[in-house]
């Protein structure tokens, strides 16, 4: 009698990164510190010169300490080992905080868009331009150092990537308030609050999308962009074993921990799967950066009795044939024939 066997290979546990580095938890804690103790000066002092773009970048200097609280928090609970409950640690409740901050920053923009197009409408209130201009000096040399410390970090990051993101358009409010405030000292154009308040909203705008995009992509576990899945399939081909390749799923877990499942239809000896297995999966790191590939296996020719009939596989069974291709169809006799006819 002839064994068939389903042959299932693969990783039995994630050996995915678990922990984040502590230079990044540091990096966000001196952001936090820094942000809040300058948000709180700059509001008071946005009151004083009424200045809109001061006020814009004091009110997103406010979300931001929420926001890179909110990193902060997401970074340290990536940290948390796998275990049963889950397998693949909690490097998700990073991206979580991407999306959240994306949504923060969609939100500051359209704030920002709405009461600079209010103010074109109404009679303009004198700007005071000397501490408009020195808070706004005071405020680019922190953002600008922020953005230093975190974009050192933001590689394959989306978590630091939406701190980063709300420095650098801080940072870029702190620019257009500087030009507002020459704008409106030399040559009087109290017009300009408004416009750089609306260019500032805009580029916001489109870095929250981005960031929204790229999050949510993740969380549906989209295949990723930057990788097609028949150029896989067609490399997992080219092993002279592999006859069949289906049910090919790729996804992120977190940006540089992609995910990969298949059903392989191999040939060859069965004793030398996990060679072939380790090879599959060295290649599929090596050229495609793919962390784990959990691959099923199964002999190709218990596919080919698959697509027969359970009867005719009780009888290959029965008779000790293995190779469906030397099955000859019975013959009909000639009477049951005639009897069928009539």
């Amino acid at each position: 009698m002839t064994n068939i066997q389903m042959h299932n290979h693969g990783f039995g546990a994630c050996d995915c990164p678990t922990d984040t580095s502590p230079d990044k938890l540091r990096v966000l804690a001196i952001a936090l510190i820094m942000v809040a103790g300058f948000s709180a000066v700059e509001l008071r002092i946005s009151h004083h010169s009424h200045s809109l773009s001061l006020l814009a970048d004091a009110g997103h200097m406010i979300a931001d300490v929420f926001a890179i609280a909110m990193s902060l928090l997401a970074a340290w609970i990536a940290r948390w080992p796998t275990s049963p409950q889950a397998p693949f640690g909690y490097r998700r409740v990073e991206i979580l905080a991407a999306l959240i901050n994306g949504i923060g920053l969609l939100l500051i923009a359209v704030w920002i868009g709405q009461e600079a197009i209010t103010q074109l409408q109404r009679t303009h209130t004198e700007i005071l331009t000397r501490p408009m201009a020195l808070t706004a000096l005071g405020g680019l040399g922190i953002h600008g150092i922020n953005a230093v410390l975190l974009h050192s970090h933001t590689d394959n990051d989306l978590n630091l990537r939406g701190a980063f993101l709300h420095t650098l358009a801080d940072a870029l409010s702190c620019l257009g308030v500087l030009f507002v405030a020459a704008a409106v000292h030399w040559f009087g154009w109290q017009w300009t609050d408004s416009g750089v308040s609306i260019a500032i909203s805009l580029l916001i705008f489109a870095g929250a999308m981005s960031l929204i995009r790229q999050s949510l992509s993740i969380l549906l576990e989209q295949t990723p962009t930057n990788i097609n899945p028949e150029d896989i399939k067609q490399h997992l081909l080219t092993f002279s074993d592999v006859t069949q390749v289906e049910q090919l799923r790729i996804w992120t877990i977190a940006p540089g921990q992609l995910h990969l499942t298949a059903h392989l239809s191999v040939m060859g000896n069965p004793n030398r799967r996990d060679l072939l297995l380790n090879r599959l999966q060295t290649s599929l790191r090596k050229d495609f950066d793919i962390s784990e590939a959990t691959l099923q296996m199964r002999s190709a020719r218990s596919v080919a009795l698959s697509t027969l009939p359970n009867t005719k596989i009780r009888e290959l069974i029965q008779t000790g044939i293995t190779d469906p291709n030397s099955v000859v169809p019975a013959k009909t006799e000639p009477n049951a024939s005639r009897l069928l006819e009539r």
